[in-house]
């Protein structure tokens, strides 16, 4: 298995031991790209939320997002999720968090092995964050530079960890964050999906508590809107998750909508 690093708004009730979640998912292509290269999915029968960003050229990245995408979804709604929750295998991993990271590999392999044979594709990847809700925990897993962030009690924090060099920097303290906020080499990743045979997954395993609202999004959002921003636009739609992606996507068009703009938007009750 390739290396695991472990770190319109309707009602769904995925089994009995489940959260029961209300979600709103947006994508638009924004005001500068041609098309949409972003792929975003909630299945309600397996309690996963997904979203990708693609890359590459000649219709690459929506290839690469696409196939992530349904490769991931079609494994769980092929072998449902009939495991105990509380049981764990030897990496300290939920049988639930392996089973998603099984998945992800095999997305990995067969973008990677089909970008070989076709050599418009050469090269196409995508981020990819997703969400799996299983009993009173969420299983997070990411590649790339799209994220997941949490709001709870009023408090929003980013929960993922972007695999750029711009976060590469941040971490050896080459520079500030106000550099950072600044700079224009945000969008240069160090990792993604279907680049290479194999492919390096973060994933962590949090509790789920009645009112968390989870936000896994694209670049194209924080790339436009800082996190204070998104913060005030969730808590501006008053629990309203529909309204609040409309908001987000709005926003960060009004403020320049330089890349493709995706969001899922989900809250625990």
């Amino acid at each position: 298995m390739e290396a695991v690093q472990t770190i319109a708004p309707e009602w769904h009730s995925f089994s009995p031991r489940a959260t029961h979640l209300v979600y709103a998912a947006r994508s638009d292509a924004g005001r500068v790209r041609g098309s949409n290269e972003d792929s975003l999915e909630f299945d309600p029968e397996t309690g996963l939320l997904v979203l990708a960003d693609g890359m590459g050229g000649c219709n690459g990245g929506e290839v690469a997002s696409a196939m992530a995408l349904n490769i991931v979804l079609n494994e769980f709604r092929q072998y449902p999720l009939t495991l105990p929750l509380d049981d764990e295998v030897a990496t300290g991993l939920s049988h639930a968090s392996m089973r998603l990271c099984t998945a992800i590999a095999k997305a990995n392999r067969e973008i990677f092995q089909l970008s070989q044979i076709r050599s418009e594709l050469i090269g196409m990847g995508t981020t990819l964050v997703a969400a799996l809700f299983s009993g009173q925990r969420v299983t997070i897993v990411s590649i790339g530079d799209s994220r997941v962030y949490r709001m709870r009690q009023g408090h929003f924090e980013q929960l993922t960890v972007d695999h750029t060099v711009l976060q590469e920097q941040l971490d050896c303290g080459l520079i500030t964050p106000e550099q950072a906020r600044l700079s224009g080499s945000r969008g240069l990743i160090t990792r993604a999906l279907g680049v290479l045979p194999g492919v390096e997954v973060d994933v962590q395993e949090q509790p789920v508590l009645p009112g968390d609202v989870f936000l896994l999004c694209s670049d194209g959002l924080f790339d436009m809107m800082d996190d204070t921003e998104i913060q005030f636009e969730i808590e501006h739609a008053d629990g309203d998750l529909d309204a609040a992606a409309e908001h987000l996507i709005d926003t960060a068009n009004h403020k320049g909508g330089y890349d493709n703009i995706s969001l899922i938007l989900a809250r625990a009750v």
